[in-house]
């Protein structure tokens, strides 16, 4: 106990000084301090021989959190289960820390990007979950896992890319990590934001009668991978804004700060996964269910030419591509549509209301076009599940 009340001393004593770095420092402390316990519940860590593709993502998460200590840190707001965990470092001010991988031939080719791109889309995915919680940037950490074969002009390339991202917001590279890769190029990325104390959103918050809305156009990366994939150029000319959404995804910082701001939205998260897999989350974590209109899914004007040459339903798109990394949120009834439509048009960014949340809890349903009420079983991507 002595590690501990020495740990919440300097925590506190630290905290005086306003100091984000330092705040970081303790709380890595505190984790070196709590794995000398035993784990919470023994029957967690004597874990199943199912493997990890057995189990997804999703339930690899869940045993692992199960696994850990508790949040017993007295600063920790928030920890596994939303798009950051939250820390409080002083009294008007919290942080946000997240972090992504990105692998080759995983999550990028070579051959689809240039390395400023790459290193624009590395950063827009950490950036987007900052923005999920009404947000913004302020340093990032990167370690990188290269292959030798790479020049220098191509590892610069990458980091002014991601530098470039973090410009409109004065935020900055501060440090990180390099290593040997054999073969593919490996982007770890931590990023640390902040918010005010009182203004920042999570994914247990919506309420049955809430709205639901996206930002942007879900489904539109999907359609420029798939479009990338078929090596036509005259395909790729002709949808080259899906290729756009798919190589450079816009994190919408300036929109989740705003509704964080004003209080619009009761529940947030990105699409990393799709728009059914991520609204699935809210569900969960605010114990309720939801029903979307197909009707009211965005769409591009090319809409029936994607479906037509990529051989895909719009639909499927939209409700299950991911890695749009827009913003699906709920609002209450409240507030008007007008106060959603304006302060989005203020940001420059598109919106549309797509549902609404309902009862039972933990179960979505879509209103085809044709009008029969469906069950929606998400299916986005999940990195382990084949």
């Amino acid at each position: 106990m002595a590690l501990q009340n020495r740990a919440y001393y300097l925590s506190r004593k630290l905290q005086s000084k306003q100091s984000t770095l330092y705040s970081l420092i303790i709380l890595n402390l505190w984790q070196v301090h709590l794995a000398c316990y035993p784990l919470r519940n023994r029957k967690y860590y004597i874990m199943s021989e199912k493997t990890i593709t057995e189990i997804g993502e999703f339930g690899l998460i869940d045993r692992i959190e199960k696994m850990l200590p508790g949040f017993l840190h007295p600063d920790l707001v928030k920890g596994i289960g939303d798009d950051t965990a939250i820390i409080r470092w002083h009294n008007q001010r919290i942080l946000l820390v997240t972090c992504d991988i990105q692998i080759e031939n995983q999550h990028f080719r070579r051959d689809y990007t240039t390395f400023q791109q790459l290193g624009r889309r590395a950063m827009a995915v950490n950036m987007s979950d900052i923005a999920a919680m009404g947000g913004r940037p302020l340093f990032a950490l990167i370690s990188l896992g290269l292959p030798s074969t790479l020049t220098e002009s191509q590892v610069t390339d990458l980091y002014v890319g991601m530098q470039a991202l973090l410009e409109p917001w004065s935020a900055m590279i501060i440090g990180g990590n390099l290593s040997h890769s054999e073969r593919d190029i490996i982007i770890d990325i931590t990023l640390i934001g902040d918010a005010d104390v009182d203004q920042y959103i999570l994914r247990n918050g919506a309420k049955p009668g809430d709205s639901i809305w996206v930002s942007g156009c879900p489904g539109l990366s999907a359609a420029g991978f798939r479009t990338l994939q078929t090596n036509d150029s005259d395909i790729q000319s002709e949808f080259r804004a899906a290729i756009e959404a798919h190589v450079e995804p816009s994190p919408r910082i300036e929109l989740g700060q705003a509704l964080a701001t004003n209080n619009y939205a009761t529940s947030m998260i990105d699409i990393s996964d799709g728009i059914a897999s991520d609204l699935n989350h809210i569900c969960i974590c605010s114990d309720v269910g939801a029903l979307l209109n197909e009707t009211t899914l965005p769409a591009p004007d090319v809409k029936d030419r994607i479906e037509s040459v990529l051989a895909v339903s719009w639909r499927q798109l939209a409700l299950h591509g991911g890695e749009d990394y827009e913003l699906l949120f709920t609002v209450p009834p409240s507030i008007d549509d007008s106060e959603i439509l304006r302060i989005a048009n203020e940001c420059n960014i598109r919106v549309t209301r797509i549902g609404a949340i309902t009862l039972p809890k933990d179960r979505i349903f879509l209103k085809a076009r044709s009008g029969v009420v469906e069950t929606l079983t998400p299916s986005g991507w999940d990195h382990f599940k084949r």
